[in-house]
């Protein structure tokens, strides 16, 4: 996966695309959703997911994982998301409100606030935060997406705020501009899965050299998805993690698995076959089969589920890939011997 500094490919992919919005004084004071990077959220008492704003990007995490023990996939690869980007974040009147209290209590010396006044107010190059464009574009901000404030290059996106009219590209000084790629990159960041505890027969505690029948429950194992936008863009991407593997970690190599490999495909819509009666004779599909007891103790079988994650978004033809994810979880399993009885 390339680096993502994709500002060339801004201007093919928005000029045609921007929201076209009046510039008549009503219009001037919509919110681009920017601003400060903490988060609001915009649902209802039951689901504090649906419309998420942070950083100038709205999520929609309807469609992820649920539950308390869902949590974030792990890339397979050493891609990571992006640690910052700009994003449109104030109209004129709002950059004003936020800029004048901080030189008035914050202020470092007249020199710093004649810089900052020169740049933002007395025409060099901006004039009255551009309140002659309100309407016509909005002031860009950067952002560090949540979690990754210590990750390398966080603070690379230094550039102070700056204009940019509707159509038009970000200057070519700021190619962590936002895009639909990048978008796609900070929804991966967002994907939460389910837990990956697999239903077991016998549950929890088995007997050696007995197969051990491994499932994943079909109700909440199924596609999850997540999108990022920006509105006053109209851009956007979703992100789309769908199962297709179940790996099985017996938790000591004292152990068979099935099949050999301890990778369980997707068939249908399931993984693995849930034991029914009648089938202790039966080799599953998906299992493990432990050699050694585990004694006074327990083995840690760790079930890790692969997720194939691809994007589609603004402009872009098809499902585009990203790298696959990983997410695990262990769960205790008790091996006994099986007694005999001799006579």
């Amino acid at each position: 996966m390339p680096a993502i500094r994709t500002a060339p490919a801004f201007t093919a992919v928005i000029a045609g695309l921007i929201l076209s919005v009046s510039s008549s004084p009503a219009m001037a004071d919509i919110d681009p959703g920017g601003g400060d990077t903490e988060t609001q959220v915009d649902a209802d008492a039951d689901e504090k997911t649906l419309s998420a704003t942070a950083g100038g990007i709205v999520y929609d995490r309807s469609k992820n994982g649920k539950g308390s023990n869902a949590g974030p996939v792990t890339p397979a690869t050493s891609w990571t998301p992006p640690p910052c980007y700009y994003a449109p974040a104030y109209t004129p009147a709002q950059l004003q409100k936020k800029l004048e209290p901080i030189w008035a209590v914050d202020s470092t010396g007249p020199e710093w606030d004649l810089t900052q006044r020169d740049r933002y107010v007395n025409g060099k190059p901006y004039k009255d935060f551009n309140k002659r464009k309100a309407g016509d574009g909005y002031w860009w901000d950067s952002f560090i997406p949540e979690g990754r404030e210590s990750a390398p290059g966080a603070f690379d996106c230094d550039k102070p705020y700056f204009w940019v009219d509707k159509g038009e590209p970000p200057p070519a000084d700021a190619p962590e501009a936002v895009t639909p790629e990048i978008l796609a990159h900070l929804a991966y960041a967002e994907i939460r899965v389910p837990d990956t505890e697999v239903s077991l027969a016998p549950a929890g505690t088995t007997k050696v050299n007995l197969p051990t029948w491994a499932w994943l429950d079909k109700a909440d194992f199924k596609p999850v998805s997540v999108t990022a936008s920006v509105p006053v863009l109209q851009i956007e991407a979703t992100a789309t993690a769908v199962p297709v593997s179940l790996k099985i970690d017996p938790g000591t190599p004292d152990a068979e698995t099935y099949p050999a490999s301890g990778v369980c495909d997707l068939v249908g819509d399931r993984i693995g076959t849930p034991y029914a009666k009648g089938k202790a004779k039966e080799t599953p599909p998906c299992g493990v089969k432990y050699l050694r007891s585990s004694g006074d103790g327990s083995y840690p079988l760790k079930a890790t589920v692969t997720w194939e994650i691809t994007w589609t978004g603004t402009g872009v033809d098809g499902e585009q890939e990203l790298p696959d994810g990983e997410f695990g979880a262990e769960q205790d399993v008790v091996v006994q011997e099986i007694q005999s009885i001799n006579r």
